[in-house]
C-alpha cells in the first residue's frame, strides 16, 4: 500500500511538473511580448536578453496609439468580433436543432456533406470570393467584411459543436413542453437554448476569437484605413513606426488585451462546453 501511495504521489508530481513546464513555454511569448514592448530600442536587442525594463517606457503605447488610426482599428474589430458571432450563432443553432431533432429524408447525408466543407482550405475560396464581392460593389466596403465571413469554417464547426451538445438534452423536457402546448419554436426557445448555455458560450468564444485574429479575407478587400481590423492594421505598424519593434509590440499587446479578457470571463462555459459537446455519440 505504502508502495502505491508513493507511486501515486510520483506520478501526480511529475504530471504537475510537466504541465507546469508546458504551461511556462505557451506563456513565455506573450510575457517577452509585454516585456520588450516596455523597452528603449538598446534594451530590445540587448544580449544577454533583460527581462525586467529599466526605465519603463510607457511612450511606447502612446507612440502606437498615435502613429495610425489604432482607435479605429481596434473599433472595426470590436464590432466585426461581435456582430459576425452574434449571426453565426443565429444561423449555427437553427441548423443545429434542426439536424439534431428534426427527422427528414437525407438528414444524416446532409449533415456529413455540410462537415465536408470545413476540409476545403479558406485560400481555395479566396479568389471566388473577391470576384463576387467585385461584382457586388462591396470592395472596400463593411460588407465585404462581415457578409462573406458568416459562413467559413467556424460557421460549420460551430454548427456541428452545437448538435452535439442538443443531442445530449434529454427528449423529454420536449415532449413534456409540447404537451403543454409549446410550439416547435417554442421548445427550440424555452427549452434548448437554456440548457445550452456552455455551448452557445464555446462558439462565441471561438467565433469571436476567429475575427479577432482574421488578417488574410481583411487585407484583400480592404485598403482604407478607417475600415482595417487591428490585425491588418498592425501588419501597416512595421513601415510606419520604421521599423521600431517596441512600438510593433506595443500595440500587439494592446490587441492581445480583448481576447484575454473574454476567454477568462467565458472559459468556465467554454470548458464545459467542450467537455459535454460530444457525449451524445452521434
Amino acid at each position: 500500500m505504502n508502495r502505491t501511495r508513493v507511486a501515486r504521489i510520483l506520478g501526480n508530481g511529475l504530471a504537475y511538473l510537466l504541465l507546469t513546464a508546458g504551461a511556462l513555454l505557451v506563456i513565455l511569448p506573450f510575457l517577452w511580448t509585454v516585456s520588450s514592448s516596455l523597452k528603449t530600442p538598446a534594451q530590445l536587442h540587448a544580449w544577454p536578453p533583460e527581462w525586467i525594463p529599466r526605465p519603463v517606457m510607457w511612450s511606447n503605447y502612446v507612440r502606437a496609439w498615435t502613429l495610425l488610426p489604432f482607435d479605429r482599428f481596434l473599433l472595426n474589430s470590436i464590432v466585426l468580433s461581435i456582430v459576425i458571432p452574434l449571426i453565426q450563432i443565429a444561423l449555427a443553432a437553427t441548423a443545429a436543432y434542426a439536424f439534431a431533432r428534426l427527422q427528414f429524408r437525407g438528414r444524416d447525408a446532409l449533415f456529413l456533406l455540410y462537415l465536408g466543407t470545413m476540409m476545403i482550405p479558406g485560400h481555395v475560396t479566396l479568389i471566388p470570393n473577391f470576384l463576387i464581392v467585385k461584382w457586388l460593389g462591396w470592395v472596400n466596403t463593411y460588407q465585404a467584411l462581415i457578409i462573406p465571413p458568416l459562413f467559413r469554417g467556424s460557421m460549420v464547426f460551430g454548427t456541428f459543436l452545437l448538435r452535439q451538445y442538443f443531442l445530449t438534452i434529454p427528449h423529454e423536457l420536449e415532449d413534456a413542453a409540447r404537451i403543454d402546448g409549446c410550439s416547435r419554436w417554442g421548445t427550440f426557445w424555452r427549452i434548448i437554448l437554456p440548457n445550452s448555455k456552455p455551448a452557445l458560450a464555446t462558439m462565441a468564444i471561438i467565433a469571436f476569437k476567429t475575427e479577432w485574429n482574421t488578417f488574410l479575407w481583411p487585407l484583400v478587400t480592404i485598403n482604407d484605413y478607417r475600415k482595417m481590423p487591428i490585425q491588418v492594421g498592425l501588419s501597416y505598424f512595421k513601415s510606419a513606426a520604421d521599423t521600431q519593434w517596441e512600438v510593433v509590440l506595443a500595440g500587439t499587446t494592446i490587441a492581445l488585451i480583448p481576447i484575454i479578457l473574454v476567454f477568462l470571463f467565458g472559459q468556465r462555459y467554454f470548458l464545459k462546453g467542450m467537455v459535454h459537446s460530444g457525449f451524445g455519440g452521434k
